[in-house]
């Protein structure tokens, strides 16, 4: 199985102990959402959450031993727009180093979350 199909998998069934497994110790990621950086620490925490985003879609646009471009719709707990997000991830021995997202809402009446 890829990274990317693996880490969608994990993801959506909540299993951190997979996530831990896929994600190296020095994982950044860097979300479309403005200026937050996460730590495979943090990506943990928020995985565990019963505020996880739901995703349908995935799709591996492309994946080698160094990198992954994936895209999503995702689907957000606290209720706010769904997103279509593109990722793009690096690998290193064979787990995610780094990941940025990008995302296009799917509404015209989107506000990004924490904005007024």
């Amino acid at each position: 199985m890829s990274i990317i199909a693996a880490y969608n998998e994990a993801w959506d069934n909540g299993d951190a102990d997979a996530l831990a497994a896929l994600i190296h110790e020095d994982c950044v990621f860097n979300p479309h959402v403005g200026g937050i950086t996460f730590s495979k620490t943090d990506i943990l925490g928020f995985a565990n959450g019963e505020g996880r985003p739901k995703s349908e879609g995935n799709r591996t646009l492309f994946e080698n031993a160094e990198v992954g471009v994936a895209h999503s719709i995702v689907h957000f707990a606290n209720g706010s727009t769904s997103e279509a997000v593109l990722s793009f991830m690096r690998f290193k021995d064979g787990q995610i180093i780094s990941m940025e997202t990008g995302a296009t809402p799917l509404s015209d009446d989107y506000k990004l979350v924490g904005q007024d």
